[in-house]
């Protein structure tokens, strides 16, 4: 359980927000929107400062909830782009011939809908920030119009002759092992190290959990508006005890949530807690006992342990669980069924 410590810094923290470097007993509590007073937070600020200033590609890795667009938006915010355009695209949002017209528009007449000339995002974004989510899930082909952007500057919308140039800093992020899959032939290994210039890993939510009490306070902040709102006891210390494998955005959309439904109430009891937070004890986490039965009860219990372990590292998504562990998603669909593994 935390300490006093933290539970000071998130009290402190109602009095200074706002405030774009905050400390609390020479810690800073925020960065351009990004809050956290763990020690991994600060060196991540020391970092961020010292990445913003440049034009170079960064990449941002993390998993799914840590905030890799919010960091992306305080890199920009911190740059000499600041009061240019920052623009966001999730790669894994489209299709191939959608995403290619999405990044780099389209000629009239290009293909059947395209009435009339469209600039894609990367006109959009010049002179400012282009923030590329997911672009793990980008197709080999688009991958190579990619690198010549950042190699040349320069691109043909679709269906177009014309070469246009820009001047775009290209910040891409994604949850997915590059360098495996760089391996594996589903990643070009020169995008790769053109996008890796700056690496930037973001810690998950268990790793800084000093940082829960304040980030509670903080979403309370934002979500109760004029609504007097705490926690009750009980109810906080299940929060810091939870695994918050979807990360910060779990943890805003639990809060949310028990704003909502509190009504007008000013403390917040556990029992408004969703089902899996509130039931969660930590040996659903823990090591298992050494298995001395039969060898078909070995496997499924290892099964269920990697096919949970997948689940909740994916914050749920079943087609990213199945990719992580090979198998297909009717497969997955099966045995998370088999096992009772979604609740």
């Amino acid at each position: 359980m935390l300490g006093e410590a933290a539970l000071d810094v998130a009290g402190a923290l109602r009095d200074r927000d706002g405030e774009e470097h905050a400390e609390v007993r020479g810690r800073r509590t925020q960065f351009h929107g990004i809050f956290g007073i763990a020690p991994m937070m600060q060196d991540l600020y020391d970092l961020l400062e010292r990445v913003a200033p440049s034009d170079s590609t960064v990449l941002i890795q993390g998993e799914n909830g840590t905030g890799k667009e919010l960091v992306s938006r305080a890199i920009h915010q911190a740059s000499p782009r600041r009061d240019r355009r920052f623009v966001v695209t999730n790669c894994s949002a489209f299709n191939d011939n959608l995403l290619d017209s999405e990044l780099f528009g389209h000629k009239r007449g290009a293909f059947t809908g395209a009435v009339a000339d469209k600039p894609g995002l990367f006109e959009v974004a010049d002179a400012g920030t282009f923030f590329l989510d997911e672009i793990g899930d980008m197709s080999p082909t688009l991958q190579v119009k990619v690198l010549r952007v950042l190699q040349e500057g320069t691109f043909n919308r679709v269906g177009d002759t014309e070469t246009r140039k820009v001047d775009v800093r290209i910040i891409a992020a994604t949850n997915r092992d590059l360098r495996a899959m760089v391996a594996g032939g589903q990643f070009r290994e020169d995008l790769f190290y053109r996008i890796h210039v700056l690496h930037v890993v973001l810690p998950n939510l268990r790793e800084r959990r000093d940082d829960i009490p304040l980030l509670i306070e903080h979403f309370l902040a934002r979500h109760r508006r004029l609504r007097p709102k705490r926690l009750s006891p009980e109810c906080s210390v299940q929060l810091l005890r939870y695994a918050w494998p979807g990360n910060v955005r779990e943890l805003e959309n639990e809060v949310e949530r028990l704003v909502v439904l509190s009504g007008e109430a000013p403390v917040i009891g556990i029992d408004l807690l969703s089902p899996r937070i509130r039931d969660w004890t930590p040996s659903e986490d823990a090591e298992p006992e050494p298995v001395t039965g039969s060898l078909p009860a070995a496997v499924e219990a290892l099964e269920r342990k990697m096919i949970g372990a997948a689940m909740r590292r994916h914050a749920g998504n079943k087609t990213r669980a199945a990719d992580d562990l090979k198998v297909s998603r009717r497969n997955l669909i099966r045995l998370v069924q088999k096992y009772q593994l979604e609740k």
